[in-house]
């Protein structure tokens, strides 16, 4: 038995062919950018992810260690994301991307006056907000109601993609309950009266969990992927909950902490926690609940800072912040670059570096990008805790995991102890996970067991407990300064004029 797994993500497309026993036999990734056509809009073009997953297919099915004839397929992707098609599903335009893209903040606060803030977060889990699907469709319906018109579908990429294999139009229930304020989380169903005040076109697609057999490749998609006429397909999900499933982070009381473009955070809760500051969603198993949380940035400033020094990679710059140790020699780093998703909730927050002078180094800015995370990481921590989570188990994930200085800084900032993986591909070795389960019955400790454990350095904690304690106050103290910036950054050519504070 072969499987493929294929997740769309921010920076790239990754796939990956596994084996029975979960070995990873040939993985292949496509790079690829995402489109910010206005300030505040990110954006990506749906056909991207179709010709993307096309060319991986056929790369890995070339491949030498290719073996056994794929048995099934397993998808994910970046969300929850807006990529409005026609019956036909053909995309009409680029796909608004989650809560990265900021454009609906005044569509959120309308519907919340219309729905009822408190009414959204008993029935949905979650509060309307920049990730949130019904304010990016209201916006959608104001400003481009030519393509609301001709808009018969919505999907996510892995909806999408299993589209383009099957034919059939799905969603998984946790892709759905991100649909705010689309789906009852309690009912696990689609909430009709709230989708027809919002998008009264819809045709609502059938609701699967993510390793229920959605379709069998077409003999169209064959063709273009190379697989074989008939191979199931899974419905798949939401990438940061297939790398959980990756690396056996869903029983009651596990925390996957993802580190990648943007950190997330996922805990398996026992009961439906409702709490504002974070979203509690649907898991990606039947009977399981999350209680998750996300930051806008964390491998994208890691990247930003690498692209501006020049370095060809980032082992230099990992180099340097190991020697520039705690504290980065007196540098504090509000991680904002792109607004803040939890706990903060503000797409007007701005990042922040405090105490620069003309004698630190590349290497004390890059140590201090990696603690602004960790301190992230902490203040959605304790803000599950005080919701009711029960954190029993860390288990960490994706490529920033690699290197271990990034992960020794979370587990020394946050007092967690970290399980890390043997296979830490992520969200397409999740997908290939789910996969499996569609033809055998794959352990997810037999597939990946444990690598390694990141335990805490006690002796770095007192330092770290000062500066996180900084941390909490310098955004409260930089707030009016970030939102009035942010005004200057969203009215290109306005004069300089700023307008009124868009967050009071």
């Amino acid at each position: 038995m072969t499987v493929l797994g294929v997740d769309i993500g921010t920076s790239s497309s990754k796939g990956v062919l596994v084996g029975e026993d979960g070995s990873v036999l040939a993985t292949a990734v496509r790079p690829h950018t995402v489109d910010r056509p206005g300030p505040g809009h990110v954006e990506m073009d749906p056909r991207v992810w179709w010709d993307e997953f096309a060319s991986i297919s056929r790369e890995l099915l070339a491949a030498p260690g290719a073996g056994a004839p794929v048995t099934a397929v397993g998808v994910s992707g970046m969300g929850p994301c807006v990529a409005l098609t026609d019956g036909s599903d053909t995309p009409l335009r680029p796909a608004i991307l989650y809560g990265v893209d900021t454009r609906a903040t005044e569509q959120i606060a309308r519907l919340e006056g219309e729905l009822g803030r408190d009414r959204v977060l008993r029935r949905c889990g979650s509060l309307l907000s920049t990730q949130a699907v019904g304010p990016k469709i209201a916006w959608l319906a104001e400003h481009e109601p030519e393509t609301v018109a001709r808009a018969r579908r919505l999907h996510m990429p892995a909806s999408y993609l299993v589209g383009r294999l099957t034919g059939a139009y799905v969603l998984d229930h946790h892709s759905a309950s991100q649909a705010v304020p689309l789906y009852d989380s309690e009912a696990l169903d689609w909430y009709e009266p709230w989708v027809r005040h919002i998008a009264p076109w819809l045709e609502l697609p059938r609701l699967l969990w993510p390793g229920q057999t959605a379709g069998r490749v077409t003999a169209e998609a064959a063709g273009a992927t190379g697989l074989p006429i008939g191979v199931p397909v899974v419905a798949g999900t939401i990438d940061a909950w297939s790398e959980a499933l990756s690396v056996g982070a869903q029983s009651t009381g596990d925390l996957m902490l993802m580190y990648g473009s943007t950190m997330f955070l996922i805990n398996t809760v026992a009961d439906r926690l409702l709490v504002p500051q974070l979203w509690s969603t649907v898991g990606a198993l039947p009977g399981t609940r999350s209680l998750a949380g996300g930051m806008a940035t964390s491998g994208v400033v890691t990247d930003w800072l690498r692209e501006l020094f020049g370095a060809p990679d980032h082992a230099a710059l990992l180099a340097g912040a190991e020697a520039s140790g705690p504290g980065a020699r007196g540098l504090l780093m509000l991680p904002y670059f792109a607004g803040e998703r939890t706990p903060v909730a503000d797409p007007y927050a701005r990042g922040v570096i405090a105490g620069l002078t003309v004698e630190h180094t590349r290497g004390d800015l890059y140590r201090a990008a990696l603690e602004a995370t960790a301190f992230g990481v902490r203040h959605n921590v304790e803000a599950m805790r005080a919701a009711g989570a029960d954190i029993r188990r860390v288990v960490a994930v994706g490529g920033g995991t690699r290197g271990g200085l990034w992960t020794r800084i979370v587990s020394a900032v946050t007092g967690l102890e970290q399980e890390v993986r043997t296979v830490t591909l992520g969200a397409a070795y999740g997908a290939a996970f789910l996969a499996a389960g569609a033809v055998g019955e794959p352990r997810i400790d037999v597939w990946n067991p444990v690598r390694e454990r990141v335990v805490p350095d006690g002796a770095q904690r007192s330092r770290y407990d000062e500066l996180y304690a900084l941390y909490l106050r310098l955004y409260p103290a930089t707030r009016d300064i970030a939102h009035a910036l942010a005004s200057y950054q969203r009215a290109p050519g306005s004069g300089g004029s700023a307008r009124s504070d868009p967050g009071a």
